[in-house]
């Protein structure tokens, strides 16, 4: 048998296994939410979207077809996310200053008290899991995902 195909004898078993692995992992952080997500106040989408804006978007905003192509939605889909956020609080819409046909939209406080607040939360909920982690396992887990983090962003 040849290397190639006992490798590939090995990615189908990694694979199977990352298959009933994920579910586990997904279902484990989603119960042990207890940010604005598991309350109900803003859906995923609306996180991801504050969180764009809240770290990408800087003082002036961002447009709302960058904002589109970041959540991977329509122009009428992202109108629905940001609609939900201004009546929330959470961002304000703003014209462009050098072109009117240009929508901006910009966090406010609210909305980034908001994301450091949920922040705070995963990181903590993050720091429970992994300290029952040895710190070079820990080490070894972030470098493979940031690499398929790499990989994912390459593939876009």
């Amino acid at each position: 048998m040849s290397s190639v195909n006992t490798d590939k004898d090995g990615l189908e078993r990694f694979a199977d296994s990352m298959t009933r692995i994920l579910p586990v992992f997904m279902k484990s952080f989603a119960q042990r939410r207890t940010d604005e997500l598991y309350k109900g106040k803003i859906t995923m989408q609306q996180f991801v979207a504050l969180t764009y804006l809240n770290y990408h978007a800087g003082k002036y905003g961002a447009t709302m077809g960058g904002l589109a192509k970041n959540l991977y939605v329509t122009m009428p889909a992202v109108t629905g996310v940001v609609n939900r956020l201004i009546r929330s609080g959470y961002c304000i819409r703003l014209s462009d200053v050098r072109d009117r046909r240009i929508v901006r939209v910009t966090i406010t406080p609210k909305g980034a008290r908001l994301v450091r607040k949920m922040y705070r939360q995963r990181k903590e909920m993050i720091m429970r899991i992994f300290a029952k982690i040895n710190r070079h396992d820990r080490g070894q887990y972030l470098r493979i995902l940031k690499n398929v983090a790499q990989i994912l962003n390459e593939e876009e």
